[in-house]
C-alpha cells in the first residue's frame, strides 16, 4: 500500500479503496473510487486491522457509509512517495477535491482543496457497524477528538484487553462553521460512529491528526510534539529528510531508473516494520492491558521475517535493534512468552518461537542494549515450557481462543524427538523449525556462559535428522509410534495432506529448512553430489515456491554442495522472476519486509541463510557496485567487475584485497568497512567450490 508514514512509524496513512479486514487491504491499484483516508495498523493483508480511524472530505449531502461517500479518482492525478500522498477525488459536475498528506511517527496532516461550489465537509469515521467507537466535538476549540475500540484479530489470541482503544485527535485550522457527531444515538449500534466538521464554500481546510495507544490526552500531546506549527511543507520536509537519510545508506552503480525504483521501493518496504508502539517514553500492553514505562515495538511477522529482513535491519537500522528485542522481552514479561507475531497481542499465527532466532541474533552480532539474563529467561522457556494444553490441543493454524501456542508439541518433541503428526498440527515443519530454535538457544547459552545448557541445545537441534526417511530422500513427517507419515505432495488426498505435517508446503519445501544443519543434511542425503542432485529436482520439479518464505534460502544452497555457480545463476533467474516493476511487481505480498530484504541482500551478493550465524552466502551481486554505509561510520562497498545480465558467474573474488576462496563472508568483515570485490563472467567456473560446512558434534 502506498503508506505516507516515516520509518517504523506507529500509524501509516493511506488511500482507502476498500474496507479494510482480515484478507483485504485499504488500497488496491485495480479500484477506481477511494472512500476515505484511513489512518491503519494493519500491517500485512492477513492480518487484522486495530484502532483505526478513517477521514473522508466531501461537498454536498451528508454521506456516511463507504458506499455512499466514494469518489472516483484517476491515478493520473496521484502522487505516492513515503514522504506524501496526493490526489484528485472527482465531487461531480466538473469539480475536484484535492487531498494531499505528509505524516510523522503517530500523527498526521492533511490539506484539502474544496469547489467553490458545495458545502466543503470532512467526515471522520471512529469506527464501523457493530463497534461501539466514540467521537465527540470540543465546542470552544472545535477539536474532534475520540477512539475507536476495535481489533480485527481478537479473536486469534488468548488476551481479551478490555482497555484496549486506539485514540485520536483531529485539529482544524480554520474555524468550522457547524460540527456534529453522528451514529452514536440510542438504537444506532449497527452504524458507523463518528463526527464531521463543515465549511465556507470554497475554503481550503487543513487539519492535523494525532494517535495514541494511551489516552486521548496522549494523542493531543503527540500533536504537539511532532506537529507543533501548522506547517505541511515543513513537516513533509522533514519527513522527506528522514526517508532520504535512511534510503540513502545504500547507493548502487550501473543500475537503469526502474532497477533503482525496484531497489528502494523494496528498501522502502524493508524499513516499516516493526512498527513503534511507544509514545513519550510509555507504551499500551496488548500482553496485560496496562500502561508501561518504557519503548515498544509490535507488528512482528517473525515466522517471515526472522530469515533476512531482521538481519537487513541489524545492518540498516542497528539503532533500533536493542529497542526491538527489549520489546520482546516486556511482552514476555508482561504476557508470559516473547510474542510471535503480535498485532498487537498474541494471535498464535504461524509456528516456531522464532523470536529465538531474533535474540540469537542480537547476540552474536554484539548488541548489548538489552537485558540479556531476561534474554535467557525467554528463550529457555520457550525451549522448555509446553503451551497450557498441549496434549490436548492440536494446536490449528490461526485455532480461535487458545492460550498462547509457543512451540505447539513441545511435549511430544521432548519424549519423542519428533513432534508426532496424528498429535499436533502442522508437526513436521515444527519439528524441523524448533531445532532450528534450539540452535538457537544453544548460542545463547554459550554466549552466556551456561556450558552445560550449551550442551544439551546443542545436541537437541539435531532432532531434524530423525525426520530424515532415506528411502526417498527427503524429510518425513512421523506418528507417535514411530511410522512414516504420509508425505502429504500436492497430488496427495486431501486426508493425507492433512496429517502428513507441513506448514504452508510439502517435504519437498522443508527437507532444507533447518538452516542450521545443512551439513548433517548433506551427510544424511549421501555427500555433496547427491545433495546438489536433489536440489536440482526441488528446482526442476516446481518446488521452489518464492512467494512464501520456507523457500527463500533455496537457491543458496548449493554453496553448501560445492556448486556455488548454480547459486549464482539462480538467484539471477528468481530476482528477475518474482520482482517486477510496476504496480504489482511482487508475487503476492511483501510479509512486512521479508519479500523485499531478500531482493536486497540478493543485490548486494550475498544472503543469510542462517541469520543467527553471523555468516551470509555467496550468491550473484546484481549490480555494477553497491556500498552499505554503516552506523560505525564507516561503508561496506561491493564491487562486481565485468558485471552485466550474462556475466552472471564468480570468476574470483578479494575482500580488501585478499583472496575470498569460499563463498562465504561475516559479519566481522562487513562492520570492518571492507570492499568485497568480484570478477564475473559468462561461464560458470569452480571459484569456491571445495568449501564445504562444518559438521554439529553431536555432544
Amino acid at each position: 500500500m502506498p503508506f505516507v508514514s516515516p520509518p517504523f512509524g506507529m500509524t501509516d496513512w493511506t488511500p482507502q479503496t476498500r474496507q479494510n479486514k482480515i484478507s483485504v487491504t485499504s488500497y488496491n491499484y485495480d479500484d477506481r473510487t477511494i472512500s476515505g483516508f484511513i489512518g491503519t495498523h494493519q500491517p500485512a493483508i492477513w492480518m487484522g486491522d486495530y484502532g483505526y480511524l478513517t477521514i473522508m472530505p466531501q461537498t454536498g449531502a451528508l454521506r456516511t457509509t463507504p458506499d455512499s461517500r466514494k469518489l472516483p479518482f484517476k491515478h493520473s492525478t496521484e502522487t505516492a512517495r513515503p514522504d506524501y500522498y496526493g490526489v484528485s477525488l472527482d465531487a461531480g459536475e466538473g469539480n475536484d477535491i484535492r487531498v494531499e498528506i505528509t505524516a510523522t511517527e503517530r500523527c498526521a496532516m492533511f490539506r484539502f482543496r474544496f469547489p467553490k461550489s458545495g458545502v466543503p465537509r470532512v467526515l471522520v469515521e471512529t469506527s464501523r457497524p457493530g463497534v461501539p467507537g466514540y467521537a465527540a466535538i470540543d465546542a470552544q476549540s472545535y477539536e474532534i477528538n475520540g477512539y475507536n475500540p476495535h481489533r480485527m484479530d481478537a479473536h486469534l489470541g488468548p488476551n481479551k484487553l478490555p482497555g484496549f482503544k486506539g485514540y485520536f485527535v483531529i485539529q482544524f485550522r480554520q474555524i468550522p462553521r457547524d460540527a456534529k457527531i453522528y451514529g452514536m444515538e440510542e438504537g444506532e449500534a449497527e452504524s458507523s460512529r463518528g463526527a464531521y466538521a463543515e465549511f465556507k464554500p470554497g475554503e481550503a481546510v487543513e487539519i492535523r491528526v494525532g494517535t495514541s495507544f494511551l489516552s486521548i490526552n496522549q494523542a493531543r500531546d503527540n500533536l504537539k510534539r511532532e506537529i507543533p506549527q501548522w506547517d505541511f511543507d515543513g513537516v513533509r520536509q522533514r519527513l522527506q529528510a528522514a526517508w532520504n537519510e535512511k534510503l540513502g545508506r545504500l547507493q548502487v552503480e550501473g543500475a537503469t531508473e526502474r532497477e533503482k525504483t525496484r531497489l528502494y521501493t523494496a528498501l522502502y518496504h524493508a524499513l516499516l516494520y516493526p512498527r513503534i508502539f511507544s509514545e513519550g517514553g510509555r507504551y499500551y500492553s496488548a500482553f496485560d492491558d496496562h500502561v508501561h514505562d518504557g519503548e515498544s515495538y509490535t507488528a512482528y511477522s517473525i515466522w517471515d521475517t526472522f530469515r533476512a529482513e531482521n538481519s537487513l535491519l541489524t545492518l540498516l537500522a542497528p539503532e533500533r535493534v536493542d529497542g526491538m528485542i527489549t520489546a520482546l522481552l516486556q511482552n514476555f514479561k508482561e504476557g508470559g512468552w516473547m510474542p510471535k507475531w503480535p498485532n498487537p497481542g498474541y494471535t498464535n499465527i504461524m509456528i516456531g518461537t522464532h523470536a529465538d532466532s531474533l535474540v540469537s541474533e542480537a547476540v552474536r552480532k554484539g548488541f548489548h542494549g538489552f537485558d540479556r539474563d531476561l534474554a535467557w529467561q525467554a528463550v529457555y522457556k520457550d525451549a522448555m515450557t509446553p503451551p497450557d494444553g498441549d496434549t490436548t490441543r492440536r494446536w490449528l493454524d490461526r485455532e480461535e481462543h487458545t492460550p498462547y501456542e509457543a512451540r505447539a508439541g513441545l511435549t511430544y518433541y521432548k519424549q519423542l524427538g519428533y513432534i508426532p503428526t496424528d498429535k499436533t498440527d502442522e508437526a513436521s515443519s515444527s519439528t524441523l523449525e524448533d531445532s532450528y530454535d534450539d540452535w538457537c538457544v544453544a548460542q545463547i547459552a554459550k554466549a552466556l556462559g551456561h556450558e552445560e545448557d550449551y550442551r544439551f541445545f546443542l545436541h537437541r537441534s539435531l532432532n531434524d535428522r530423525n525426520l530424515y526417511n532415506p528411502a526417498i530422500g527427503l524429510m518425513n513427517g512421523k506418528t507417535s509410534d514411530g511410522k512414516w507419515a504420509p508425505l502429504g505432495g500436492a497430488q496427495d488426498t486431501p486426508e493425507n495432506r492433512a496429517i502428513s505435517g507441513w506448514t504452508e508446503g510439502d517435504a519437498w519445501v522443508y527437507t532444507w529448512s533447518p538452516l542450521h544443519d545443512q551439513a548433517g543434511l548433506l551427510q544424511l542425503m549421501g555427500g555433496a553430489e547427491a545433495y546438489d542432485a536433489k536440489l536440482d529436482l526441488h528446482f526442476s520439479g516446481g518446488h521452489n515456491v518464492h512467494k512464501n518464505e520456507p523457500s527463500h534460502h533455496y537457491a543458496y544452497l548449493y554453496d553448501f554442495g560445492g556448486q556455488p555457480w548454480k547459486t549464482q545463476a539462480k538467484v539471477r533467474e528468481i530476482a528477475a522472476k518474482e520482482y517486477g516493476y510496476d504496480a504489482g511487481g511482487l508475487d503476492g505480498d511483501d510479509d512486512c519486509g521479508q519479500m523485499s530484504a531478500w531482493l536486497l541482500f540478493t543485490a548486494m551478493g550475498f544472503y543469510p541463510v542462517n541469520p543467527a550465524s553471523g555468516e551470509y552466502m555467496v550468491g550473484s551481486p546484481l549490480y555494477r557496485s553497491m556500498s552499505l554505509k554503516l552506523s560505525n561510520g564507516k561503508t561496506f562497498r561491493v564491487e562486481a567487475e565485468n558485471n552485466s545480465g550474462t556475466n552472471v558467474y564468480m570468476q574470483s573474488a578479494t575482500i580488501d584485497n585478499q583472496p575470498l576462496d569460499i563463498p562465504v563472508i561475516t559479519w566481522e568483515q562487513i562492520q570492518s568497512g571492507a570492499t568485497l570485490h568480484f570478477v564475473m563472467g559468462p561461464q560458470p567456473s569452480l571459484w569456491g567450490s571445495r568449501w564445504r560446512p562444518t559438521l554439529i558434534p553431536d555432544l
